[in-house]
C-alpha cells in the first residue's frame, strides 16, 4: 500500500493538510499556537487514529461490540536531538459484551498497527485498555 497527503502554507499565516476530501488546518505560528494543532500533536493524532481504526477493525474479527472508545495519548518531547520519547496511552472501550477481550485486542493492536509498529520502532510506548460498562 501506499499513502500521499498533501500539504500547503503562506507565509506568516497557519498551514493545511489535504487528505482526500478533508483539510486539516494546523498552527505554524505564534499567533495560533494555542487554538490549532501542532506538528506534535498530529503525530500524536495519528498514532491515536491507528489505535482507534484498529479497535473498530478487530470488533468485527473479535466479534465484539461497543458504544464508543476514548484515547488519551501523553507523550514527552526531549530536546537533543528533538524527538518525541515515553509515548503513554489510555484507551477506554465503552461495552457490555462479555467477548471483548482485552488483552487480546491490546496484543493485536500492537502487532498489526502499522503507525504503532512505525512509533515503536523510535519511541518507548506504554498504555493500557480498560472497558466501562454501558449505562
Amino acid at each position: 500500500m501506499n499513502y500521499q497527503i498533501k500539504a500547503s502554507s503562506i507565509f506568516n499565516e497557519d498551514a493545511v493538510i489535504h487528505i482526500k476530501e478533508s483539510n486539516i488546518k494546523f498552527g505554524t505560528t505564534v499567533k495560533t499556537s494555542k487554538i490549532l494543532p501542532n506538528p506534535a500533536e498530529l503525530f500524536l493524532s495519528s498514532f491515536a487514529a491507528c489505535m482507534l481504526k484498529n479497535v473498530e477493525r478487530f470488533s468485527t474479527m473479535m466479534k465484539f461490540t461497543y458504544s464508543k472508545a476514548t484515547l488519551d495519548v501523553f507523550a514527552t518531547r526531549l530536546e537533543n536531538p528533538p524527538r518525541m520519547d515515553n509515548l503513554l496511552y489510555q484507551l477506554t472501550i465503552y461495552s457490555n459484551d462479555k467477548k471483548l477481550n482485552i488483552d487480546l485486542l491490546k496484543k493485536n493492536i500492537e502487532k498489526h498497527g502499522t503507525i504503532y509498529n512505525t512509533v515503536k520502532l523510535s519511541c518507548n510506548i506504554t498504555g493500557t485498555i480498560k472497558t466501562i460498562e454501558n449505562v
